[in-house]
């Protein structure tokens, strides 16, 4: 009798350690009875029917990452480039995910590298060094959407690298050398310009200035030489003077010049130039007209 009682006990304690599942936080478990899909253990103290139900997988929910491996690709411009990515994912419906696919890990690694390379081939190459961030965006819309019915998360994709040919990295540096070039050339030839037209508008504000000046200075002379009474000889005198300074700073200067001019034509101009006017030259004449003609009058013949 106590023998039974033995066996027993035996048998209960060891269903109900059988029957008993622990299972940790960040992990489920899967369970089958009689092999078929029954339920989810989740963590914590879980009991199953021994001989009956079956843990056929435990696996963690926790993010993770996937580093794929360096690929070939070709750009929308036939340049051939060496890319690698880094996918962080993590598993939202167990059982999907076990079910739904044979190994999620290279299924996910195989997605990521196809929809990379076609990424890259919608793009030039100068694109793809400028554009991360959009290929980032759209590999994650489309890896999300497309892993949505194994039960993963695909929560961020980056692209680590993109690594072209030496000879194509040699070629984009002498392509970008000489953009530069072009950009300084440009950027010293509009310079050039703008400083042209400013000289020009400062030479023509200059002149204008000089202009109002001469016009003021003239009418100041103007009405200066109207309060006189000998205003003709003074004005002869200030026009003989400039004309002499001219020819004194004309003698003066360093540049080479040549002037034909006749002595006696000079001289003749100068002495009109210092002359007496031509109302006083009238004058005189008349003057020695009249004289003349008061002594050479005839006689009346009465006398």
């Amino acid at each position: 009798m106590e023998a039974i009682v033995a066996a027993l006990a035996l048998v209960i304690i060891g269903y109900t350690v059988g029957s008993v599942k622990i299972i940790n936080q960040g992990t489920e478990a899967l369970v089958e009875r009689l092999g078929k899909y029954h339920r989810k253990l989740i963590p914590g103290l879980n009991f199953v029917v021994p001989l009956l139900d079956n843990v056929v997988l435990e696996e963690s929910t926790r993010e993770r990452v996937l580093d794929t491996a360096k690929q070939k690709a070709i750009t929308g411009d036939n340049v051939s480039v060496d890319v690698d990515a880094v996918m962080y994912w993590r598993i939202l419906q167990l059982e999907r995910t076990f079910y739904s696919v044979e190994n999620i890990e290279e299924a996910l690694e195989n997605l990521v590298t196809t929809t990379l390379r076609s990424e890259i081939g919608r793009m030039k190459l100068a694109q793809t060094f400028s554009s991360r961030n959009e290929i980032n965006q759209a590999l994650l819309h489309q890896l999300d959407e497309a892993t949505a019915t194994w039960g993963v998360k695909v929560t961020r994709v980056e692209v680590q690298s993109i690594e072209p040919a030496v000879e194509v990295l040699k070629a984009m540096e002498l392509e970008r050398a000489a953009e530069s070039k072009k950009k300084a050339a440009i950027s010293e030839a509009q310079g050039k310009k703008e400083a042209a037209i400013e000289e020009a508008q400062g030479k023509k504000q200059a002149a204008i200035e000089e202009a109002e000046a001469a016009v003021e200075s003239m009418k100041m002379i103007a009405e200066a030489l109207q309060s006189q009474p000998n205003s003709r000889e003074i004005l002869k005198y200030l026009v003989a003077q400039r004309y002499v300074d001219a020819n004194y700073r004309l003698g003066n200067s360093t540049n080479s010049k040549v002037v034909f001019m006749d002595p006696k034509a000079l001289t003749e101009a100068l002495g009109e130039l210092m002359g007496p006017g031509d109302g006083d030259q009238g004058v005189l004449s008349s003057n020695k007209g009249n004289g003349s003609s008061h002594h050479d009058a005839p006689r009346d013949r009465d006398s």
